[in-house]
């Protein structure tokens, strides 16, 4: 199983969930909100765990004080997110820090060769894709939650954008027709745990065996095709950032 996006760090007890992946043998994208939280993070993943660099775009406008941190710890990971845009009213107010902010990070990655970069663009994915098209050396673009227009989709296809999906992004019929869209071969499970919630619940890493349900039927494949798919997908994803 693979979990491409979820915040170990931000559940109750994440030492806990850090040792059931362990048992359960998952490969979990550990993303962080901000600079500073890399560091603890990384040290509690698991073995199958990669601690990626993050500045949330929520956090942009109170937080750009640590991009100096996201420069001087960059060269320590090949993984890059929380970042992007938020363009939700609430955050608004921000959107030019946030701006600067996803600029300033996907020009960095640039000059470090390129990262593995998770992307978060609610209602911003026009945006996302207009700095990503300006900055394509900042390596592969991994769209987490995608909920832009279906033209979007296309562009972002053109861009070389790959795509991480989660079971609750795939309860709505619309997150379902967005996924029919993508290529296969650059789609990954996703919880997005703690926040994703199913039931009132946070959806927990290993839940991403829930989105592998969705897709067998969107896809028309058994269980097992679609999990080989994504296995490939996420060796093919490791090589590009090596």
């Amino acid at each position: 199983m693979i979990d491409f996006h979820c915040h170990l760090d931000l559940y109750p007890q994440p030492e806990r969930v850090a040792r059931e992946c362990i048992d359960r043998g998952l490969f979990v994208l550990s993303v962080t909100t901000t600079p500073s939280a890399w560091y603890q993070t990384s040290r509690r993943g698991p073995s199958r765990t990669r601690t990626a660099l993050g500045l949330h775009p929520q956090l942009a406008r109170g937080r750009r004080t640590e991009l100096s941190r996201f420069d001087e710890l960059l060269p320590q990971g090949r993984h890059v997110g929380e970042v992007g845009l938020d363009g939700a009213p609430a955050f608004r107010a921000g959107w030019n820090d946030q701006l600067s902010v996803f600029r300033h990070v996907l020009t960095a990655c640039a000059g470090a060769d390129g990262r593995i970069l998770s992307i978060h663009s609610r209602r911003a994915s026009k945006d996302v894709l207009d700095c990503l098209e300006e900055c394509p050396e900042a390596g592969v673009p991994v769209l987490h939650w995608f909920s832009g227009s279906p033209r979007d989709l296309d562009r972002a296809v053109r861009l070389g954008c790959w795509f991480s999906v989660g079971p609750v992004m795939l309860k709505s019929e619309r997150g379902r027709s967005l996924v029919a869209r993508m290529p296969r071969n650059r789609i990954l499970t996703e919880s997005d745990g703690p926040f994703a919630q199913i039931g009132g619940a946070a959806v927990m890493p290993w839940e991403v065996n829930l989105a592998v349900g969705i897709l067998s039927a969107i896809w028309g494949e058994p269980n097992v095709v679609v999990d080989e798919v994504l296995s490939r997908n996420l060796g093919v994803l490791t090589q590009q950032a090596e």
